[in-house]
């Protein structure tokens, strides 16, 4: 197959803040020249939060079983059946709750990522999930309700 060895490039487009490790809320914060990307995001619920686990070092990216959660006691699994960061392109990708947006910073509850992760995209949930409930745009809502 040709492209397997394809040089991509991917920018940062902010960073994730934790003030407090052990608070469930944290922020996300882009680039200024990026903010004006964010307008009209506040009409959702839940986003999708793309980042570098910048943490994971070249040797563990390439890892391919492991234990899920590094326990013994459960099988071994390949890395794409878990959500480890070891893996061969250590991306993050978690659904988190929008609590409110502040210019070019997004406050959100759920992130699993480190104080100064860097965040590649943000995209907004726009389909139900079982067993929760979202809250999405007008628009949104109608372009569904659309044939």
């Amino acid at each position: 197959m040709e492209g397997w060895k394809t040089l991509i490039e991917v920018k940062p487009i902010g960073f994730v803040v934790r003030e407090d490790s052990l608070e469930d809320e944290s922020k996300v914060v882009l680039a200024e020249e990026f903010a004006e990307g964010l307008d009209g995001i506040e009409g959702f619920s839940h986003v999708y939060v793309i980042f570098w686990l910048h943490k994971v070092k070249n040797r563990e990216r390439r890892v391919l079983k492991v234990h899920p959660r590094g326990r013994r006691d459960l099988p071994l699994v390949g890395v794409f059946a878990t959500r480890s960061p070891m893996r061969p392109n250590p991306i993050g990708l978690t659904l988190v709750e929008l609590v409110e947006r502040k210019g070019n910073v997004l406050v959100v509850r759920g992130l699993d990522a480190f104080d100064g992760t860097p965040v590649l995209d943000i995209k907004p949930c726009v389909s139900e999930t079982a067993g929760r409930k979202f809250r999405f745009p007008d628009w949104l809502v109608r372009l569904k309700a659309e044939p």
